[in-house]
């Protein structure tokens, strides 16, 4: 299996997009994925964009990017958890996007959107064109979670139902299918 990175996007105080995150973490490591990182960024902590120079030419002066880098670059997937704010992608996400270029490359990514009646949706979609200008390729399949509140216990863990579990199913396997199709690129 390719190395995955679950990118948890909200680093608002109670966000659920932790616990949807953590409960990913463990069903991929029960269907075959051992080799994950999960990068949270308000674990991360990236400043907003603070590079001198562009980030194509990889010429890094902070050490938060040349880690990010190095992490970004390990990783042959990804399984962005992100909520909707304003019919967009979260501002932490974005920076994160855009503090690197290079190493996203022939990357798939999989969307794990959560909200209200739209599911976070609409973010996907604004995600999607920045991905792909990165050389990211995103995917169809995707898991989208609307009414997010009644999936959440009172325990604050992420209840996912049979449809979202058959989602994830179909994600991880276009993920791990598209990266193996694109690792030929990646070299």
């Amino acid at each position: 299996m390719p190395r995955l990175m679950i990118l948890v996007a909200s680093t608002r105080p109670g966000r659920v997009g932790l616990p949807i995150a953590r409960w990913l973490e463990r069903y991929v490591a029960q269907n075959g994925w051992d080799d994950v990182d999960f990068a949270d960024l308000l674990e991360i902590g990236l400043p907003f964009m603070d590079e001198p120079n562009h980030p194509r030419m990889r010429q890094y002066t902070h050490q938060h990017t040349k880690d990010w880098s190095a992490r970004v670059e390990a990783a042959d997937a990804f399984a962005f958890v992100m909520p909707e704010y304003n019919y967009s992608m979260t501002a932490p996400l974005k920076n994160a996007l855009d503090f690197l270029n290079v190493e996203w490359g022939y990357k798939p990514v999989g969307f794990v959107s959560y909200g209200g009646v739209s599911a976070g949706t609409r973010a996907v979609q604004v995600a999607k064109q920045v991905v792909t200008t990165l050389k990211m390729y995103p995917l169809a399949e995707a898991i989208s979670l609307p009414f997010i509140g009644s999936m959440i216990d009172d325990e604050g863990e992420f209840q996912p139902n049979e449809i979202v579990e058959q989602a994830a199913a179909q994600m991880l396997a276009e993920l791990a299918r598209v990266s193996d199709a694109l690792a030929v690129l990646r070299t």
